[in-house]
């Protein structure tokens, strides 16, 4: 799994490092490439919308499967699943765009707490030979184990010794230690561990404020949300900002700041799809969509011209012939009542005059 996530952080590198080639500040760089990221996974937020809007026009049919089969809950369960895939709704597709930040965030700290490897690309095997040679000088490792973080930290001091590295190493390491602070903050320290003088503590806070804020607002501007969603909703209440802060605590502050700005572009987000794309307006138009496809079936059939409907009376006209000609020509017989006098009429009448 961490390899999964190395890799994924070394593709988001690319992207982070031509950001800071061109800001050279890696606070504007984490800014802008959070804003990348949410315009590309804006497709993904529009899908929440139509999942909470599909969501929104089953409820009422929901509701009434609850009071049907209320004693029986492996059947309403059955029938709710059927009525889920009548209408085409996938309860979990809200859980899932919910949860995609969670491999970009983890994609950015192995960014940022691997530089040399993912960020800069240089070699493994010289990033292996410079962290070998740094864990064995006492004292100069104190981030935890972010051995590439050090380096950066720590470069004039130890570029004498770092003969491992090509001259065009060396000359990206220079360019990139310059560009680490952002505001005041230091982005390669911790929160864990800093002085209160240091202002990085204020990074887990606003992690704090701003994903529980922009979670409660999620909910709030969706309406309640039905079935399993439910469930993955209240999860993510409480859930995102508690492991939000807890990981803009212990991870270097460029992985917080991160955290904050994602929090903050996403409330943006969330106002612009509410206010054109809210669960309402895409129901509306979910059903705007669903009348004009009726209306054009409807259109589609045409009344049969008279010459047709003359043909297919003669057709059903002509079936009473055709089954006779089927059956050998033996038509059903009439039961008659049975005539007395012989050839004679049969009726009453005639049988009284001939007796006269």
């Amino acid at each position: 799994m961490t390899g999964i996530f190395s890799f994924f952080g070394s593709i988001l590198g690319y992207l982070l490092w031509f950001l800071f080639t061109i800001f050279k500040n890696y606070g504007v760089a984490i800014i802008l490439f959070t804003i990348i990221m949410k315009i590309f996974m804006f497709p993904m937020s529009l899908k929440q919308q139509r999942s909470m809007a599909s969501q929104s026009k089953l409820a009422e049919k929901q509701k009434d499967l609850q009071k049907k089969y209320a004693n029986n809950k492996e059947k309403y369960n059955e029938e709710l699943m059927k009525l889920y895939d009548k209408e085409g709704v996938n309860p979990s597709s809200g859980c899932l765009t919910t949860l995609i930040p969670f491999p970009i965030m983890l994609g950015i700290f192995y960014s940022v707490a691997y530089p040399l490897s993912n960020t800069l690309h240089i070699a493994q095997e010289t990033v292996q030979l410079a962290t070998d040679y740094i864990s064995k000088i006492p004292g100069v490792v104190s981030m935890g184990g972010y051995t590439e973080l050090e380096i950066i930290r720590n470069f004039d001091m130890l570029r004498d010794n770092l003969t491992m590295f090509t001259q065009a190493d060396v000359q990206k390491i220079e360019f990139f230690t310059q560009g680490f602070r952002f505001l005041g903050l230091d982005l390669l320290s911790t929160p864990q561990g800093s002085g209160f003088g240091t202002f990085l503590w204020i990074i887990p806070v606003l992690s704090l404020v701003t994903s529980f804020g922009f979670q409660f607002y999620t909910m709030r501007a969706g309406g309640a949300p039905q079935g399993q969603q439910q469930g993955c909703m209240k999860v993510m209440m409480f859930a995102l900002p508690l492991m939000s802060v807890y990981w803009a605590y212990i991870f270097p502050a460029a992985v917080g700041l991160y955290w904050v700005v994602s929090s903050l572009a996403g409330y943006l987000q969330m106002l612009v799809t509410n206010k054109f794309f809210s669960v309402n307006h895409m129901t509306a138009m979910a059903e705007a969509r669903r009348a004009a496809a009726l209306q054009l079936g409807e259109g589609s059939i045409r009344p049969l011209s008279a010459s047709a409907q003359k043909e297919m009376a003669d057709k059903l006209s002509a079936m009473p012939q055709q089954s006779f000609q089927k059956d050998g020509g033996k038509q059903p017989v009439k039961s008659k009542k049975k005539k007395k006098g012989g050839s004679g009429s049969g009726d009453t009448t005639s049988y009284m005059g001939s007796k006269k």
